[in-house]
């Protein structure tokens, strides 16, 4: 009976995530550097921080929308089924609680909270009229880490097109408090404990074809090049200083 009274109200919750996914569009373009953490409720999808054209020419339209209401949103509603399943209790956990110790729980847990993870993750990644170039501290550690601001492109770059098959390319911060490149396969991410690469992630490129094969088909190298022109640096310095 608890079971049941949980995912009812589990679910009730994700129809009030749905019903402010569909607001998305009144969003200004400017609230993208606002976004840190996972507010308000880690487990469920939240509103996409700008409109599903305001990335266009890089991404268009509809691989957005598509990307967050069909594959987003899934791993969004798989990892509510599989907490229930796995009686983790949402109202005392954290998403990153989970990938921490991600090898006690089943693949969908590991899939979906990776997917959900990494998701809300990548699109506060992004915003409109960005690119440009990292400034102050993070910017001085990509020049300390990789000699340049281009020689860290090149590199996070090649981790992007080199993945085998779908995946992600991530820009981490290690136990030594030292910025790492590298990537990881399916939806896995830095935090797992099954994870080869490990630290806590400030940038995250989703290299899975659903996130460009509208518009580029199968030439993800360039769908990598043009994404450095809408890369939310405000964001990822707010997490570098945060962590």
């Amino acid at each position: 009976m608890q079971n049941k009274q949980n995912r009812r109200a589990f679910l009730a919750n994700t129809g009030k995530a749905a019903l402010a996914t569909g607001l998305s569009l009144t969003i200004l373009p400017t609230m993208a550097n606002a976004f840190v953490g996972f507010a308000p409720n880690p487990f469920l999808q939240n509103t996409l921080p700008y409109a599903y054209n305001a990335l266009e020419p890089i991404i268009d339209a509809m691989t957005m929308e598509i990307h967050f209401t069909k594959h987003a949103a899934s791993y969004a509603k798989n990892l509510g089924d599989a907490c229930i399943a796995e009686k983790v209790d949402i109202n005392n956990s954290k998403v990153e609680d989970l990938l921490h110790n991600i090898s006690k729980y089943s693949p969908k847990m590991r899939n979906n909270c990776g997917g959900h993870y990494n998701h809300e993750l990548f699109w506060q990644c992004m915003a409109p009229a960005s690119g440009a170039k990292p400034e102050g501290k993070l910017a001085a550690a990509i020049d300390q880490s990789f000699g340049s601001f281009d020689a860290f492109k090149t590199q996070f770059t090649d981790a992007g097109k080199n993945r085998f098959g779908s995946g992600w390319a991530w820009l981490v911060i290690n136990a030594d408090k030292k910025l790492v490149i590298g990537s990881t396969p399916n939806q896995d991410n830095p935090l797992m404990d099954t994870s080869d690469l490990k630290g806590s992630p400030i940038l995250g490129l989703d290299v899975w074809e659903h996130a460009y094969y509208l518009k580029y088909q199968n030439k993800r190298p360039d769908y990598i090049n043009a994404w450095w022109n809408v890369v939310n640096w405000r964001f990822v310095e707010k997490r570098f200083e945060s962590l």
